[in-house]
């Protein structure tokens, strides 16, 4: 996966009312298909009276379809999803789910009043979302003493890492994230102030 592109930079979130029917576009950064459907289900859940909760997400660079789907979830066929993932594919920017909340207000849209409001929803997110430059991840772990927690932090953040989670027992264990381009710097920074102590196993 390449960089030198846009993802969300938050989650972010926009609606309006088409014909007395309430339509709430979310849109969020996410890395697999996985996420994609857990915001959906988020959405089911914080709006559980909705009428609709559709998804259309790429979590793969612009117009990549490696790892795209949609769902319409109880709508007409092809009226949600399918017009949703094609706003998504057709922009500049990557590793976007998309959920459009629709809460039925009584006048019936037809499947091309449909398929305008569900890619509107989308156009109108993605016309004002914030976003930010893709980059790169690798992902390790390391082992450390209590003692040599300041420094592995303190390093970490130098070099624009982030903590995945802790598990503290004897030593302390940290699943960690750091840019791609930053990795052999950290390691050898890391290493020096430790006198060699500290190694990351890199994934």
């Amino acid at each position: 996966m390449s960089a030198g592109f846009q993802v969300p930079a938050r989650f972010y979130e926009v609606e309006e009312v088409i014909k007395r029917s309430r339509f709430i576009t979310w849109v969020a950064h996410v890395t697999e298909g996985k996420q994609a459907r857990e915001l959906q289900q988020r959405a089911r859940e914080l709006h559980p009276e909705a009428s609709h909760h559709c998804l259309a997400f790429n979590a793969g660079p612009p117009g990549d379809t490696r790892d795209i789907g949609a769902s319409d979830d109880g709508e007409p066929a092809g009226s949600a999803g399918r017009p949703m993932l094609n706003v998504v594919l057709g922009a500049d920017v990557g590793q976007l789910a998309v959920v459009v909340i629709r809460y039925y207000g009584g006048t019936k849209l037809g499947v091309g009043g449909l398929v305008r409001a569900y890619s509107g929803g989308v156009k109108l997110a993605l016309d004002t979302l914030p976003t930010c430059a893709f980059v790169p991840m690798v992902q390790g772990r390391i082992r450390v003493d209590y003692a040599d927690q300041p420094t592995l932090e303190h390093w970490l953040g130098h070099f624009d890492g982030k903590i995945i989670s802790q598990d503290f027992e004897q030593q302390v264990t940290y699943s960690l994230a750091l840019p791609e381009e930053q990795r052999q710097r950290f390691a050898l920074q890391l290493a020096q102030s430790s006198q060699g102590r500290l190694q990351v196993e890199w994934d």
